[in-house]
């Protein structure tokens, strides 16, 4: 009896339900609105945290005479030999700066034990640095050896991925690069008994080098 009851009530809910007119529907969303909300603080400080938490190492640098002196500091320390830097305006003012390095290719597969590049941004909310093969370090520098390093300015720092390609598409134009790609810290994978390996698809290590160039 108990069951009867129930169940006309619930038909005499759903009647009277489809009775009503229909409520108005909700308004078209705007697909074009930025899913998180606008970050407040400063951006250099949200990327180092995300990036940190990434595993990478930041390296804050006041000026270009600081990232030298951090540049050098850094190689000493973990006793880097074969730093690969094939970019000509890196390249140049490693030279100024006194900072040995290799250009060349020349047994790059057995030295390639750390490299240095520059990038075509840094997204601030995910901590990642956006690459291409657009400039002369191409693909493999970022991918061989077992430190990678990147030397780049807080004025590259944008809010999200979209505004990051939107730098490259403004670049490159029509000569958008074949590759383009996000580092978000050093390679690991978890494939086997989900162990944590750290540089087994690439660099164990990434460091950032961000040299402030805002004003202040």
């Amino acid at each position: 009896m108990y069951e009867a009851k129930s169940k006309e009530i619930v038909l005499r809910r759903v009647r009277e339900a489809l009775a009503k007119s229909a409520p108005f529907l909700p308004p078209t969303p705007d697909f074009s609105s930025p899913i998180h909300l606008p970050m407040a603080e400063d951006q250099s400080i949200a990327f180092a945290q995300a990036f940190i938490a990434n595993s990478g190492l930041f390296v804050y640098c006041e000026d270009e005479e600081d990232f030298f002196d951090q540049l050098f500091n850094l190689k000493r320390e973990q006793q880097i030999e074969f730093l690969h830097v094939w970019e000509p305006t890196l390249q140049n003012i490693l030279y100024q700066a006194g900072i040995d390095f290799t250009s060349t290719e020349e047994d790059f597969i057995q030295k390639a034990q750390a490299s240095l590049t520059t990038c075509e941004a840094l997204v601030t909310r995910t901590g990642s640095i956006l690459v291409s093969s657009g400039n002369a370090g191409g693909r493999r520098l970022s991918i061989y050896p077992e430190t990678h390093m990147v030397v780049a300015k807080a004025s590259q720092l944008v809010p999200d991925i979209k505004d990051g390609l939107q730098r490259v598409r403004d670049k490159y134009k029509e000569n958008f690069p074949s590759m383009v790609s996000l580092v978000s810290g050093p390679s690991r994978t978890a494939d086997i008994e989900k162990t944590l390996v750290m540089g087994a698809h690439g660099p164990k290590q990434l460091v950032l080098f961000l040299i402030d160039d805002l004003p202040h």
